[in-house]
């Protein structure tokens, strides 16, 4: 048998666990000779006591790992282990990693200068407009944005990073054959050609709730540091917060309306010591130490894509921002008429720098 059908056996025992295995293959070398050893051997690993002994001795679901193997092959998944070469280093590097990872798509040496993004599921206009407009940002300058996949921020964050040419990573908290939301398909494909989508759950495990906490300590190792983007006090996203530092990862929260539940979450963030940001240039400018040499140094590169603009347009270009503004706001603030407003407007819309919300509202894109 190759070794990998014996690291899966290994991910597959149920009261074993990613930090006991660890330990397992520590003390013996390989998960093959995990199995190869007697329980007398066994019992000398910290944390293993007689049911995981018995787990690991009498294990017998040899066939179910070779269909597993079978099926990655047929879905086009690879299985990468935690000894293999391209296993994330920054995963790879904390006490819980998974033993196996399931990835559609390809892990680069360069994705280890990563960005997180999360936030809310239920998000406002303000948190997609922030979110998608940083993921471009940090993507323009040659990082690579990790997020979720969940609605919402997720979302906004993986566009963006997509939108600005750039490599973005997906972390399921369900088995990677099966896509959740299941109306994120079409962007996990478009992730997978541009990035890589990653679960640590074998083929057809639902999206359960207790998932999704254990595949946030994996979306906060990739990255440098995590941003959150809006999150309510119970929010999912202060978990990732929470394991990015306990993994000595950076916390960086964009601050919010204090009227909405959305911002609660990432206020308190700010009030117990996460950093304030508002850009994409604030993150970079707190992590470029860890950064050396990875940074797009021309930081007028987001600039630099876009297109050709005359003076008019430029103006109101220049004006509006992430936060919607009403035609009428924009034609009495810079004293046009609403005709010669909304034909720039259709016009920088066509070019794909504004976008245009419910109400005749206007914003960056």
């Amino acid at each position: 048998m190759s070794d990998l059908i014996y690291w899966l056996a290994l991910n597959s025992l149920p009261d074993i666990g990613p930090v006991n295995a660890r330990r397992l293959v520590s003390a013996f070398g390989s998960p093959e000779k995990i199995f190869q050893m007697p329980a007398d051997e066994l019992q000398k690993v910290e944390g293993v006591g007689a049911n995981r002994i018995q787990g690991i001795t009498g294990f017998n679901q040899w066939d179910s790992v070779r269909k597993e193997i079978e099926s990655a092959d047929k879905k086009g998944v690879r299985l990468v282990t935690l000894h293999d070469a391209d296993y994330p280093e920054g995963l790879r590097n904390i006490h819980d990693a998974p033993m196996v990872l399931y990835v559609r798509g390809d892990l680069r040496e360069t994705d280890k200068y990563a960005v997180a993004m999360v936030g809310s599921r239920a998000s406002t206009n303000y948190g997609i407009q922030i979110a998608e407009r940083m993921g471009h940002k940090l993507a323009s300058y040659g990082l690579t944005v990790v997020s979720g996949m969940a609605r919402g921020i997720d979302t906004a964050a993986h566009k963006g990073a997509l939108k600005g040419g750039g490599r973005t990573l997906a972390v399921l908290g369900s088995a990677i054959d099966v896509p959740y939301p299941a109306s994120n398909r079409g962007l996990m494909r478009t992730i997978e050609s541009s990035g890589a989508v990653i679960s640590e759950f074998p083929f057809g495990t639902p999206p359960h709730k207790e998932n999704f906490p254990r595949r946030n300590r994996i979306i906060s190792a990739l990255s440098f540091g995590v941003v959150v983007v809006e999150a309510a006090r119970d929010s999912g996203s202060l978990i990732t917060a929470a394991c990015a530092l306990d993994q000595g990862r950076e916390v960086f929260a964009v601050p919010g309306n204090i009227t909405s539940g959305n911002s609660r979450g990432t206020n308190d963030l700010i009030r117990k010591g996460a950093k304030l940001v508002e850009s994409a240039e604030e993150v970079i400018e707190e992590l470029r130490p860890q950064l050396k040499g990875a940074l797009r140094e021309d930081f007028t590169a987001f600039e630099k894509k876009l297109p050709e603009m005359t003076d008019d347009e430029k103006t109101l270009y220049q004006y509006l921002d992430s936060e919607p503004k009403h035609i009428d706001t924009i034609t009495r603030e810079k004293s046009m008429t609403t005709g010669k407003a909304l034909s720039i407007l259709l016009t920088l819309e066509l070019k794909g720098v504004i976008r245009q919300t419910e109400g005749k509202r206007f914003s960056l894109n």
